[in-house]
């Protein structure tokens, strides 16, 4: 056994043990304390549709990658019409929207805790034809079993920040038995080849793709839902309404009176819906009132209405109803949220000084005029002129899908890559 791994197995249990209890209210907190514990540890039903061994298991731990899953999914089923799925999570919100979205033939799990036993019997349970990893969770004891069993192990849409592509440089001789149990790595751009080489994937086994986030494939066009614009007029007075996509600790207030001293109506996505309380109390502290999607009434008296919504996978749809979008975690946070669906439907983007998980994308957005980049100060002046001036408002948008479209064809590349063998 490699080194590396006996630490890793020897940490693990102290890992778990350390990070149990906050690992368990967050489960209570977000409603997954009674939706599959079991299947945590092991234990899948077998009263279900369909017996899913032998099939496909996509693997995927947030929010974000369980919409990406679900997007290779789909289009993986539109050119393989009846093939089927298991579709194994890590969170409690990750698999409330798998089970919401998931098309027929895809069974939604919880991944077990990387423990051997565990992972052996979740392995000897399913049997997987394949394993496909999305963006970047690495397990040891999974692809180490994997490659026992001969189940070939792929990452698709790999991607790291600066950050990590510095610490995982320093760990090399640590990660590369692990890493080098991949079978293939479809990565997003050239540039990206090399780290993974550095990390033990050889040459012939990393594939440029495009991103599989960032390719607009069939989703341009897509209408947004009716009721969604009618909670928006009934509070907006007439206003223009600017989206606050996915924002952190600290920005809803500072984008919610950036979007009305810009003379726009503010609705504001929290990237976590549990925090629906604290983004209420603070819209209040700064003399705002917000207006929650999950208990929509219109309300009586007039006054500085925000609408926050605190619901989990329906962006898309809220971006359909913007007239701009404003990136969170991209302001008061580091790392930036994705802006690909507000390019995708045709939306002008504003994001903030910190987009580094979203590099080169966000920058080669900018410099063709399609994103706006600014900081708090100049946040107003931008939103005012977009506002003011659907012209701009247009080119932006079109800039932004020309940038974008340059990953146009990366999911069907990446099927390719995956039907290999």
């Amino acid at each position: 056994m490699e080194w590396p791994l006996m630490i890793y197995r020897c940490l693990l249990p102290v890992y778990v043990l350390a990070a149990g209890p906050a690992w368990v209210l967050k489960m209570i907190r977000r409603g997954g304390w009674t939706s599959g514990l079991g299947e945590r540890f092991g234990k899948y039903r077998e009263d279900l549709e369909f017996e899913p061994c032998g099939q496909v298991h996509v693997h995927a731990v947030s929010v974000g990658e369980t919409m990406l899953a679900l997007k290779l999914i789909r289009a993986w089923q539109n050119r393989r019409p009846g093939k089927r799925f298991v579709l194994a999570v890590a969170t409690a919100t990750g698999r409330q929207v798998a089970e919401a979205q998931a098309p027929e033939g895809v069974r939604v799990v919880y991944q077990p805790v990387d423990f051997r036993i565990l992972v052996e019997r979740y392995l000897k349970r399913f049997e997987p034809s394949q394993v496909v990893l999305v963006e970047g969770e690495m397990w040891p004891h999974l692809m180490r079993s994997c490659a026992c069993r001969n189940i070939p192990v792929r990452l698709v849409n790999a991607r790291m920040s600066p950050r990590s592509r510095r610490r995982f440089r320093k760990l090399a001789d640590w990660v590369r038995p692990v890493f080098r149990h991949l079978d293939a790595v479809a990565v997003q751009e050239a540039s990206d080849a090399e780290i993974w080489q550095h990390l033990g994937v050889s040459a012939d086994r990393v594939s440029v793709t495009g991103s599989l986030k960032f390719d607009p494939g069939r989703q341009q066009g897509r209408a947004g839902r009716e009721e969604f614009g009618e909670m928006i007029e009934a509070l907006a007075g007439g206003k223009p309404p600017v989206l606050a996509a996915s924002t952190h600790a600290g920005e809803e207030v500072v984008l919610a009176n950036a979007v009305f001293e810009a003379g726009g109506f503010p609705v504001v996505v929290p990237r976590h819906a549990e925090r629906r309380e604290e983004v209420l109390q603070d819209l209040a502290k700064a003399g705002g009132q917000g207006v929650l999607r999950s208990r929509f009434q219109v309300p009586v008296e007039p006054g500085k209405w925000v609408l926050v919504v605190d619901s989990t996978g329906e962006l898309r749809d809220w971006i359909q109803a913007a007239e701009v979008v404003v990136m969170g975690k991209s302001f008061r946070s580091i790392g930036g949220q994705n802006p690909a669906e507000a390019i995708e439907a045709g939306k002008p983007v504003v994001v903030g000084p910190h987009m580094e998980n979203f590099e080169p994308l966000v920058s080669r957005m900018v410099d063709a005029g399609g994103a706006f980049r600014v900081d708090e100060e100049g946040l107003i002046g931008v939103l005012a002129s977009l506002l003011d001036d659907p012209g701009l408002q247009s080119r932006c948008a079109v800039a932004g899908q020309r940038v974008l479209a340059q990953h146009a064809g990366a999911v069907d590349r990446i099927i390719d890559l995956l039907e290999i063998g």
